[in-house]
């Protein structure tokens, strides 16, 4: 209880701290136009994190949050021995770069020994998916702060649960869907919210095809020294071991992931392009619909002479699969013209419906900072838990309506399969070797 006391007396201190400079808002980035750098290191309180899980992706987003004033690193956790010495250097040599003081970082094997520290005040958890839901719940009841990588979660059933325990306990969570953060995105969502296409009749996304995972087909390996292969599965059933789930890296000579872990391509680790490449796409197509918290009313599996198709109580449709040059991406398309956005592009059916502005050099990621904003307000991030949950929701019934090889219902507002038993079956799955999605 002291401990408990302890932590929260400190989110209150934080939240007490505002910034000098203007902060973040609905469209982070555009209300900081024009200035050089819109912090000071006098004007913000000291932010410590820890990082679970880190591999490729989590040696991203430490560059990112090393930059920003105030920022300091602590601690990681990882079932990886080589992966915990590589964070630890590659700290002090982002730190020595930056000319940083930075303190000691402490390594953990198991997470919860990180999360039992009093003095870190929120995590970057960077694990696997099916390891989200059970880290990111633990750590809002420890009282950190949550920057969770996307999806959100492997299931619908863990994304309902990690939602109560965001609000119940008052933590912040931002959702590491960073194209929320990106001015051509956010200039697509508006106009498109704004009716300046018209009545938005359909909606194209390109998530990357295969769209949906397959059965895991790898070969066993022996596993590699030093990677605790049963924690790694924590919940799952068990797999054999194979390299390309968690790619080698090694310290003399330094030499790193060479591929994303492919964990993300088969369902019973991940859900393939549908949430891996579907979390950012879904997320800004629901954006620019005004679906956030929301979601579609049915869902048509694609079949060789038609797409996966969503359809919405207002008519919408949205229409998954490659579109005109085939980058991943999202076109809005209404009746009095359309916009499209992927990664560095933008284009649309009239030049006034382009972006006019350019972000300026912050000399760090706008989303990592709304993050670190929205911990020193104690306010929702750009993407909160509810709206991560419902682009996770959406990638989700449509691997089950491609799974089941049928329409499916969707009730957006209970989140459920209305009169279907066999679809509701998948919106979780049983967790082995004695974990229960349990509620704190």
């Amino acid at each position: 209880m002291k401990n408990q006391q302890s932590i929260f007396s400190r989110r209150k201190f934080l939240g007490a701290g505002m910034l000098g400079a203007a902060g973040l808002s609905f469209l982070p980035g555009l209300t900081i136009a024009g200035q050089d750098n819109p912090l000071r290191k006098e004007d913000i309180h000291q932010i410590r994190l820890g990082f679970i899980g880190v591999g490729r992706q989590a040696m991203g987003i430490l560059n990112g949050m090393m930059r920003i004033p105030g920022v300091e690193v602590l601690a990681c956790a990882d079932v990886y021995e080589i992966k915990r010495e590589r964070f630890k250097f590659r700290v002090d040599r982002i730190a020595n770069e930056l000319g940083k003081t930075n303190g000691k970082v402490e390594a953990y094997a198991n997470y919860k020994d990180l999360l039992a520290r009093t003095d870190i005040d929120a995590v970057v958890i960077a694990s696997p998916d099916h390891w989200h839901a059970l880290m990111a719940i633990d750590a809002c009841h420890a009282g950190k702060d949550v920057y969770l990588e996307k999806p959100l979660t492997l299931t619908i059933k863990e994304g309902q649960e990690l939602v109560k325990a965001v609000r119940s306990t008052g933590a912040v969570l931002a959702v590491g869907t960073q194209q929320r953060s990106d001015l051509n995105f956010q200039h697509a969502a508006r106009m498109a919210l704004r009716g300046k296409i018209g009545k938005v009749q359909k909606v194209l996304v390109h998530v990357g095809q295969p769209e949906h995972p397959k059965a895991y087909d790898l070969e066993e390996q022996s596993i590699p020294s030093g990677l605790d292969w049963q924690a790694w599965l924590g919940p799952l059933p068990a797999m054999h071991f194979n390299e390309e789930l968690n790619p080698p890296i090694s310290l003399d000579p330094e030499e790193n992931e060479k591929l994303w872990g492919a964990w993300r391509w088969f369902k019973e680790t991940g859900g393939g392009y549908m949430t891996d490449w579907g979390a950012h796409m879904f997320d800004i197509a629901q954006w620019g619909l005004g679906m956030d918290r929301s979601g579609p009313v049915k869902v048509i599996p694609g079949t060789d002479s038609n797409p996966l198709t969503y359809h919405y109580a207002n008519g919408v449709e949205m229409i998954v699969g490659p579109f005109d040059e085939g980058r991943q991406g999202v076109k809005f398309i209404g009746d009095k013209g359309w916009i499209k956005v992927s990664r560095g592009q933008f284009d649309a059916s009239d030049e006034s419906l382009k972006p006019t502005m350019e972000r300026p050099n912050l000399g760090y990621p706008a989303h990592h900072w709304d993050f670190i904003d929205s911990v020193l307000k104690r306010k929702d991030p750009i993407v909160p838990v509810e709206v991560g949950h419902s682009t996770c929701v959406i990638c989700t019934i449509g691997n089950i309506a491609h799974e089941l090889g049928r329409p499916l219902d969707w009730d957006p507002v209970n989140e459920t399969f209305p009169n279907d038993w066999e679809a509701k079956s998948r919106l979780h799955y049983n967790y082995e070797n004695g974990y229960t999605l349990k509620i704190h």
